[in-house]
């Protein structure tokens, strides 16, 4: 069987798998953000729309090649989510075959090649990237990324400076798409060692590698870069992650990789939000740092005969890192997303190492054993991603899901309770947000949340507790203090109502409505003052 049949399987086998996504509609989970809340995306791909996504700042990121992408989208398919999610499956798609050509360009091995590329496309773990609207900069990174590998793969043949030109300049659009790209160069690296074999010197290790760190000055500078841009953007972010404490950051750095191992390995239990832990555990931390301890000594103890098992390893180890939470960013401790490219490396492992062990068995055997366990894994994650994709449907899926499957998830919780309440089923919507309540009583949006649901179900004097709270809890915030307002006046307090609504603006002028609804309240009060006897 050629490249090309075997290239266009993979294509219509991905498509098949995820084709249901084009069925669900945007959710609530940034994809707001991104188009159905955002004007400017709205407007489509224009002269002045190309320009502001070069400082736009959108969720805490830089990243105006994603959001030139949601432009064009708009342009083409307006709010009509399908055309979005068609977008998204039709990059994975791309990024599908690349893999496949890349490894095999890298080692000529058609079938295992072939096996990665399929495992790595129908793995339950990519839905979050394919099927959620707002995780288009995964599929569009790893485009640009896969492009960058397969021009230095090609430079690294004939030295071709049009292929240098091409690594460049698909990291600056991968790093344009998603800052995760910074680690690009030390995957080089890692391919420079094996399967390139180009780090083999008798001269010693540091002889055969300044080389090789000299000829990629250009992309580590694009990494130092894209770094600084993103610590700036997503200064406020950090700093409300900053709440987790640095042993709680620490324990992280090994239990998200860990992780990472388990549910790829058993797919199970995966939801949109998996909530950072308010104790250090102390078992599982012990554990996860066995696991990673073992697996690096093995790989490193076979790194000559088995080499792609370091390869792989580091890999997937070292595109963690701008995520695995040293400096966390959100409330998240770890993320299906954040495996999109990392996870290549856990897969090269895993395929390069069954293919040597069935190998060692008699020649009868090695077929339609490598091909029977492929198939049943293939239609293992086939079945596991459709399933995973139906979560995704809408918001009230997605957040039973979560709730479900994630234990103490007070997000979770806010989050269903406030799509009970789109749905008018408050008795459920109470349940939850009384539970988001008891996970986390000092979280302002939860007490916000939950002011908002009782004033709209007429019950205000409920609901300015919980108002008063959430200003406690931020008090730079305003939109507290003009829900508080809302409130109040239907308790009859236009007094305060009016003082609320004074101190909303003081903290932001540009409020929209505030200022007409206070000039309304000012009039009225003057209004009863004169009329009084």
């Amino acid at each position: 069987m050629n490249r090309r049949l075997i290239a266009l399987i993979l294509v219509l086998a991905t498509v098949a798998v995820f084709l249901p996504s084009l069925d669900n509609g945007f959710v609530g989970y940034d994809d707001g953000l991104y188009v159905t809340q955002n004007a400017e995306v709205q407007r489509g791909l224009t002269g002045d729309g190309i320009a502001w996504a070069l400082t736009a700042k959108v969720a805490g990121n830089w990243h105006p090649l994603t959001l030139w992408s949601h432009l064009l989208d708009c342009t083409l398919f307006g709010l009509n989510p399908r055309g979005h999610h068609l977008t998204n499956l039709l990059l994975h798609a791309a990024n599908t075959v690349l893999l496949f050509l890349l490894f095999f360009r890298l080692t000529a091995t058609l079938w295992r090649s072939a096996a990665l590329a399929a495992l790595w496309a129908l793995h339950p773990l990519r839905v979050e990237s394919v099927a959620w609207v707002a995780e288009r900069k995964d599929v569009l990174a790893g485009l640009f990324f896969l492009l960058a590998l397969l021009g230095y793969e090609r430079w690294s043949r004939d030295r071709s400076r049009t292929a240098y030109l091409l690594v460049i300049g698909a990291m600056a659009l991968g790093l344009m798409a998603k800052p995760m790209l910074v680690t690009l160069p030390g995957v080089l690296l890692l391919l420079d060692f094996w399967p390139l074999g180009r780090t083999r010197s008798g001269a010693g290790w540091w002889i055969a590698l300044k080389p090789l760190l000299i000829e990629k000055l250009p992309l580590f500078a694009l990494s130092a870069a894209s770094s600084w841009i993103t610590l700036r953007y997503q200064e406020a972010a950090l700093v409300s992650g900053m709440n987790l404490s640095l042993w709680g950051r620490l324990a992280n750095l090994v239990l998200a990789p860990a992780q990472y191992i388990r549910v790829t390995l058993w797919p199970s239990g995966l939801a949109v939000l998996y909530p950072l832990p308010d104790d250090l555990p102390i078992g599982k931390t012990l554990l996860a740092v066995l696991v990673l301890a073992t697996v690096s000594v093995l790989a490193f103890h076979w790194r000559r005969t088995a080499p792609f098992l370091g390869v792989g390893w580091l890999w997937f180890l070292g595109m963690l890192v701008p995520v695995v939470g040293v400096v966390q960013v959100g409330a998240q401790a770890w993320a299906d997303r954040y495996t999109y490219l990392p996870g290549i490396g856990l897969l090269v492992m895993l395929v390069w190492s069954a293919t040597a062990l069935v190998e060692k068995l008699p020649r009868r055997l090695r077929v339609p054993l490598a091909a029977g366990l492929t198939t049943v894994l293939l239609a293992g994650c086939a079945v596991a991603t459709r399933r995973q994709i139906a979560y995704w449907h809408d918001d009230t899926a997605l957040w039973r899901r979560a709730v479900a499957v994630t234990g103490e998830n007070y997000v979770a919780e806010l989050n269903l309770a406030l799509e009970l309440v789109h749905d008018g089923d408050r008795a459920s919507a109470l349940e939850h947000f009384e539970r988001a309540q008891r996970i986390a009583p000092e979280s302002m949006e939860v007490q916000a949340g939950f002011g908002a649901a009782l004033g709209e179900w007429g019950r205000p004097a409920e609901a300015v507790p919980h108002f008063r709270a959430a200003i406690r809890l931020r008090p730079g915030d305003p939109r507290p203090r003009v829900d508080l307002a809302r409130a109040l006046i239907g308790l009859g307090d236009r007094r305060q109502a009016i003082e609320e609504l004074r101190r909303a603006l003081e903290v932001d002028p540009t409020l929209p409505g505030v200022a007409e609804a206070l000039r309304r309240l000012e009039a009225e009060a003057a209004s009863s003052a004169t009329e009084r006897p």
